[in-house]
């Protein structure tokens, strides 16, 4: 009888130890969290996209809530309750430019060439592993829509030509399409870079006609009606110095012979110059 009760006082004494331990320990690392960091979560979008340049929204409320970033660089927010979230939090709005993808490629199925056709698994990634897919430009896009299906706010679709168009409204230059497309043919932009050379091709002029109909042929046209500086022409494909953007217009554009330096409207509408070819072919190109 007395060795139970021992073992039972024994058992209470432990008990009461590891509950003094407990308490002492979660006063010694309870770290403090500013509640209102919860309280500015709930007023952002929650769609986790990186846009602002962290990891997600709950690390955007902290540094918000600590005063290291402003409300303005959530471009997927309204504007309205960033202005909540400033006014709660007795800072200025700030300001943030948004950003969105684009794609480096006018090479549609009615104006770029295939050379082979590829019959496997219907993916731009897998494609690319197969002799580059098939298609003529080894740097173009292969229209399987690996970005489409990746792209978790239906930012982009597949056109009639199996090119991806971007909703510059929808997209939260999130990057997965930058990450899954095996060309390496989409980049995030602000929205004021509406001078965007369509091509990577690196072929010179001649021999890249031949895969492409849109493609940049390095005529320099461009790069002499510009300011000084604005578009270099660097390995066969014209380039824009974006550090110079003030100086954009759509004069870069009209003497491209091709049509694959183009102007982005605000409402993403892509415009091309007077001398650019018109492509009236509605169907795909024939296998070559």
């Amino acid at each position: 009888m007395a060795t139970i009760f021992t073992a039972v006082g024994f058992m209470a004494a432990l008990g009461l130890l590891l509950a003094l331990i407990l308490v002492l320990a979660n006063r010694r690392l309870y770290v403090y969290e500013d509640p209102r960091i919860d309280q500015v979560e709930e007023l952002l979008p929650r769609a986790n996209c990186g846009a602002c340049g962290t990891a997600g929204c709950r690390p955007f409320a902290e540094m918000l809530v600590k005063g290291e970033i402003a409300p303005g660089r959530c471009t997927v927010n309204s504007k309205a309750m960033n202005q909540v979230i400033a006014d709660f939090l007795g800072v200025e709005l700030g300001a943030g430019e948004k950003r969105v993808a684009r794609l480096a490629c006018a090479g549609g199925s009615h104006v770029a060439y295939l050379r082979a056709v590829y019959g496997g698994m219907e993916s731009c990634r897998a494609a690319a592993l197969v002799s580059g897919g098939g298609k003529g430009c080894s740097w173009g896009c292969l229209g399987m829509g690996d970005c489409a299906e990746v792209c978790e706010f239906d930012a982009i679709r597949l056109d009639r030509h199996g090119l991806p168009v971007v909703d510059e409204d929808k997209c939260t230059a999130c990057g997965d399409c930058v990450t899954v497309c095996p060309k390496g043919l989409f980049s995030l932009h602000p929205v004021s870079h509406r001078l965007w050379v369509a091509c990577k091709n690196l072929d010179p002029g001649d021999e890249a006609e031949h895969q492409c109909e849109v493609v940049c042929t390095a005529c320099g046209r461009c790069a002499q009606d510009s300011p000084e500086g604005l578009i270099r022409i660097q390995n066969n494909l014209a380039t824009v110095d974006y550090a110079k953007n003030d100086l954009a217009s759509k004069v870069a554009i009209e003497r491209c012979p091709t049509g694959s330096i183009v102007w982005i409207e605000s409402d993403g509408r892509i415009v091309k110059g007077r001398d650019a070819r018109k492509v009236v072919r509605k169907g795909a190109l024939p296998l070559t």
